[in-house]
C-alpha cells in the first residue's frame, strides 16, 4: 500500500512539472533597474564593511590589530548558526542513529563536546583580543 501511495505521489509531482510551463518575458526597463539596484546595495555593503574596518583601525591604533578585530568579530557572528547546525547534527547521530549502534553514538556525542568547545572559543576569543590588545597598548 504504501509503495502504491509512493508511486502515484511521485507520479503526480512528475505530470504537475511536466505540464506546467513558464513563460519568461524580456523587459529591458526591469532589467536595467534590477541592475543597478543590486549594484546599488553592493557598493553599499561594500562602503559599510569598509567603514566598519577602518573603524577598528582606530580603535585598535594599527592596520594589522584593526583587520584581526574584524575578522574575529565576523568569526564570531557567523559561529553561531553553524554550531547550531553541528549540535543538530550530532544530536542527530547520538539519539537517532545512536539508538542501534553504540559507536556511532559515542561519535555523536564525542563531535557535540567537539562543536560546543569551538562555538565558545569563537565566541571568547574577540574578547580576549580586545582585552590583550587594549591592555598591552597601555
Amino acid at each position: 500500500m504504501k509503495k502504491i501511495a509512493k508511486t502515484m505521489l511521485i507520479a503526480t509531482v512528475m505530470l504537475i512539472c511536466f505540464f506546467s510551463t513558464v513563460y519568461a518575458t524580456k523587459n529591458e526597463t526591469a532589467d536595467e533597474t534590477l541592475k543597478s539596484e543590486s549594484t546599488g546595495r553592493l557598493l553599499e555593503l561594500k562602503t559599510h564593511e569598509l567603514n566598519t574596518i577602518d573603524d577598528y583601525k582606530q580603535k585598535y591604533g594599527s592596520d594589522t590589530y584593526g583587520v584581526t578585530a574584524y575578522i574575529l568579530d565576523r568569526v564570531r557572528i557567523y559561529s553561531i548558526p553553524l554550531v547550531f547546525i553541528g549540535i543538530a547534527f550530532s544530536a542527530i547521530y547520538q539519539y537517532v542513529i545512536g539508538l542501534k549502534k553504540l559507536d556511532i553514538r559515542d561519535k555523536g556525542f564525542s563531535s557535540m563536546i567537539a562543536i560546543i568547545t569551538i562555538g565558545v572559543i569563537c565566541q571568547i576569543l574577540p574578547i580576549v583580543f580586545a582585552i590583550v590588545i587594549t591592555s598591552a597598548g597601555k
